[in-house]
């Protein structure tokens, strides 16, 4: 099914949006279209939507499996727009969103689906799931120009950390934190301070009122945080190569980054396990 804007979606299609969890596919440009959407389809997502130009082409064998929405991903506010419209039009299903070429991956999920995942974290009154994103990059940029490849995929294996987070006022917010780390952190010479962080709040409950803001936060503070106040709460991860793409095609930066690899760098095993194991997302009490 295709809509031609995404205000007729929001006003035509609010009964795709009856049954969740949602996943909204944020399009870009043309890579890696396809496997980002198989890959939320696999994850168990019960409604995929892709929401771009109409240039960016989508596989034909997806299209009984995806609602495409024509947005111009380009235009200003156009994340907002979207995933706020989509939380007023869909209260209290539970929301994930990601841009093309990237993945979430969460605690178990070759075996679990995102569905018992939220589940789970609805019984523990926790309604949204921090996610860190993980920057992913080819080994050789030669080969692959874009710095994306799926079978050719490396990510940092350490260099994260977290500051502490303040409001306006310089005042400490309870169980909030700022976290970096990745091609961000390593090429921040390249990447403004608004946009160094890599939490992002990517799988959470609509509810009435609630608002996504252009820092990938929300309006509600709770929503913001790691953790519920009497334990650890699960946690995920958002395996990415946006970063990677950006540097390789912004003129600033390309011409000085001749490899992503470092000493720290580890191929990408596309497995739940090692990012356990790296500590970039945790069960918390879901075993």
């Amino acid at each position: 099914m295709i809509f031609p804007s995404l205000r007729d979606f929001l006003t035509n299609g609010r009964g795709l949006l009856a049954k969740g969890p949602i996943a909204l596919i944020l399009l870009e440009d043309q890579i890696e279209v396809d496997s980002s959407l198989r890959h939320a389809i696999k994850a168990g997502f019960h409604r995929v939507v892709a929401v771009g130009a109409p240039r960016i082409a989508v596989d034909a064998d997806l299209a009984d499996h995806v609602v495409r929405v024509h947005h111009d991903m380009q235009a200003d506010n156009a994340l907002e727009d979207i995933v706020n419209g989509v939380i007023a039009a869909a209260p209290g299903q539970w929301i994930h969103y990601a841009y093309n070429a990237e993945y979430l991956f969460f605690p178990f999920c070759e075996t679990r689906t995102v569905g018992e995942m939220v589940a789970f974290s609805t019984e523990e009154r926790r309604y949204s799931l921090l996610t860190f994103v993980v920057d992913l990059y080819a080994d050789d940029l030669d080969a692959h120009p874009t710095a994306v490849s799926l079978s050719d995929a490396y990510l940092d294996k350490s260099g994260y950390y977290a500051l502490a987070r303040k409001d306006k006022d310089d005042t400490l917010l309870e169980r909030q934190l700022d976290f970096f780390g990745g091609l961000r952190w390593r090429h921040e010479e390249h990447v403004p301070p608004p946009r160094r962080r890599i939490d992002r709040v990517a799988l959470f409950r609509a509810q009435p009122g609630l608002q996504l803001r252009g820092d990938h936060t929300f309006s509600d503070p709770e929503y913001n945080t790691y953790a519920c106040p009497w334990h650890n709460s699960l946690t995920a991860s958002l395996c990415s190569f946006r970063t990677a793409k950006a540097l390789r095609r912004n003129p600033g930066s390309a011409p000085h980054i001749k490899t992503f690899k470092w000493h720290n760098s580890a191929p990408f095993h596309w497995r739940s396990q090692q990012l356990l194991d790296l500590g970039l997302m945790e069960p918390g009490q879901w075993f």
